[in-house]
């Protein structure tokens, strides 16, 4: 016991001379520097690793998106009638849309009236074979067909070199489902169905 308190002693002696003061300083120098060099290093290391990062990955390689190519094809658009004794009304608008001849259910459309009905301030269609209640006009065509919810205020999103390009469309019919388009895009367009900003760099999901 009395061994280590003089050696005590003699360290606090040498601490307290100036050859002391300066090993310690220089001693805390040499700490302070390797803590910023192991510092420098870790962070090097964590650039050379390149920790992925997902809005980092989206930037460099573009937002995976859902596509459509469109090719002129055969499709229908489907326009609801409710229809009763072979009867149905319907405003102007949706009057300009139906025809004779065309299907209903199991029968047919054989006229639609181009005067307003006084009693209702309607359009009449006359049906045949029609069943009574909700039944749908098939209007088929040859055409570009894209999904209603790709359509956002009258414009599509298309794939130009690699990136989505907000493009307006003419929609002539649609249904619930589809949209029967005549303007705006052609064969070979890449209409992008997933949701998009203009000018954002995508990539398509095969």
């Amino acid at each position: 016991m009395e061994g280590l308190k003089q050696k005590i002693m003699r360290f606090r002696d040498w601490i307290k001379s100036p050859r002391g003061k300066k090993s310690l300083y220089v001693g805390l120098v040499v700490v302070l520097a390797g803590w910023v060099l192991f510092r420098f290093a870790v962070i090097g290391a964590q650039n050379r690793l390149q920790i992925f990062n997902p809005a980092r990955d989206m930037a460099s390689r573009g937002v995976p998106v859902q596509v459509l190519q469109l090719h002129s094809a055969p499709g229908v658009v489907r326009e609801p009638l409710t229809v009763k004794n072979n009867r149905a009304y319907v405003s102007g608008a949706r009057a300009g849309l139906l025809r004779p001849g065309q299907k209903v259910g199991d029968g047919e459309i054989v006229s639609v009236s181009s005067n307003i009905d006084l009693d209702t301030g309607m359009h009449v269609v006359r049906t045949r074979g029609v069943a009574d209640g909700l039944q749908y006009a098939l209007f088929r065509t040859t055409g570009h067909f894209i999904p209603v919810y790709a359509i956002n205020n009258g414009a599509v999103f298309v794939v130009r070199d690699g990136l989505a390009v907000r493009t307006p469309v003419t929609v002539s019919r649609q249904d619930a489902d589809l949209a029967y388009v005549t303007a705006g895009v052609v064969d070979g367009d890449i209409v992008v169905l997933s949701r998009i900003q203009d000018g954002a760099k995508v990539r398509v999901i095969k």
